[in-house]
């Protein structure tokens, strides 16, 4: 399997939960639908059809925290735009506190059935354009990216515990070996949508919040620059 490897980043971005509402708080990761968003907003996808092209069945899409989680907390004046016909007359604001990932990078991991949209990225990212701006999460956290390169990924049927590399899938039968000197976190995401924009599979996503390896008992794809990685 061709997969190609690329890094998002930004000074800050925020990927809302879904139970929040008042005080928004951010996911550490953004959830796969929204790197779908990111990648379809790379290749001029419209927004209204993008999500049939992202199914789990066909679209493969791995995450790797690159740098440490870190978040802080900004306050934001919202405003009601619909009390007023110039922005200078509007005296209805409210202050929210939302919640911000400080400095986000991660690494994504991304293969495609349909080999011409597949070749469509590469090319984007080879040659470093986009046809919409790419954000982490909100339109103004911009994202910056950047290609690394294109791997082979062999699928291993493992038995034994070994190192993965990207966030993994959670279940209650998953072997887990917790190292003393790593922090995890395991957190509910939506994880694929139809083309109505409706959640249909959330998923229990666990990860390192430094970026280290699990150490853990499932089966992954060994990437030929020796990346050992689990598709959400």
């Amino acid at each position: 399997m061709k997969c190609l490897v690329f890094d998002i980043k930004g000074d800050y971005g925020h990927f809302k939960k879904y139970y929040t509402t008042s005080s928004p708080l951010t996911f550490s990761i953004p959830p796969r639908t929204t790197v779908s968003g990111m990648i379809g907003a790379l290749i001029g996808l419209d927004k209204e059809e993008y999500l049939k092209y992202f199914s789990k069945e066909d679209a493969k899409i791995a995450i790797q925290i690159n740098s440490p989680i870190n978040k802080t907390r900004i306050s934001y004046n919202l405003i009601n735009t619909k009390t007023a016909k110039m922005y200078s007359k509007i005296k209805d604001r409210t202050q929210v506190t939302f919640e911000l990932l400080k400095n986000p990078s991660f690494r994504i991991y991304f293969s495609h059935s349909d080999i011409n949209l597949y070749n469509k990225v590469k090319t984007f990212l080879e040659e470093g354009k986009n046809y919409y701006t790419l954000s982490m999460g909100l339109s103004e956290f911009i994202s910056e990216f950047d290609y690394i390169s294109e791997i082979d990924l062999k699928e291993i049927n493992n038995s034994e515990f070994d190192y993965i590399d990207t966030a993994i899938n959670f279940n209650e039968n998953l072997k887990i070996d917790f190292e003393s000197e790593k922090e995890y976190f395991k957190d509910t995401m939506p994880n694929e949508m139809d083309v109505n924009r409706v959640v249909t599979e959330y998923a229990k996503v666990l990860f390192e919040t430094n970026g280290k390896p699990i150490k853990c008992n499932t089966h992954y794809y060994l990437g030929s620059g020796g990346e050992k990685i689990v598709f959400l």
